[in-house]
């Protein structure tokens, strides 16, 4: 097992460690030994973006044995893009994380009804995970009960952690400089379990969902 797993992470941890780091396919420059997840940000959509050709890549990069998962994929009311143009470009990148088996990653910002009827119309057949979930165990549960797991970051509720179950949760440093460990760390002590056993727990859900 490799301990610690960090599965939506914009940096390149070291690689003792199991991490999937998140990119766009015109910055996507694999090294060996890493492992990515490759997608469209709806912070980057526009008329121009993405073009037939930009899809074109995706539709490679995401085949590539070092590509674990699409994504990160996303609907955020607080990007410039208009909401129409996210949802089309986040339903075309559904449909290709299930023609690959790949599961999706999803950045999800004030959109949450937008998401559900998505998958509800989608039906996906692969997982779906919230990556740097920040929302209340409320929301937590709802999601959940549709069949999301859930990623938590730096920021997360102590409530909404202990909401998650462990075979739906995982743990992510995004864009933080905080170790991956310390994150183990701090939710470990808050669901009274060692920081290995927790990593433990996250790695099975890591080798079912990525790496199946």
């Amino acid at each position: 097992m490799l301990a610690f797993p960090d599965i939506h992470t914009h940096h390149a941890a070291p690689l003792s460690g199991f991490s999937i780091v998140s990119s766009s396919p015109e910055h996507f420059i694999p090294q060996e030994g890493r492992y990515y997840s490759v997608g469209l940000h709806p912070w980057a959509l526009s008329a121009e973006y993405p073009s037939e050709a930009d899809w074109e890549q995706l539709s490679h990069l995401v085949c590539l044995p070092q590509v674990l998962a699409v994504g990160e994929a996303g609907l955020d009311k607080l990007a410039t893009a208009p909401l129409s143009l996210q949802e089309t470009v986040f339903e075309r990148q559904a449909r290709l994380a299930d023609e690959t088996g790949k599961p999706l990653v999803i950045h999800l910002v004030k959109a949450v009804d937008e998401l559900l009827r998505l998958r509800r119309s989608l039906s996906p057949r692969v997982p779906w995970v919230i990556h740097g979930f920040r929302g209340k165990a409320q929301l937590a549960q709802t999601l959940l009960r549709h069949g999301f797991y859930l990623s938590l970051g730096e920021h997360f509720h102590e409530a909404t952690l202990m909401a998650i179950p462990l075979s739906r949760l995982f743990l992510e440093t995004d864009e933080s400089s905080l170790p991956i460990m310390d994150l183990y760390a701090r939710a470990a002590r808050i669901l009274r379990m060692s920081p290995e056993d927790l990593s433990e727990a996250v790695y099975a859900n890591v080798q079912s969902v990525f790496l199946p």
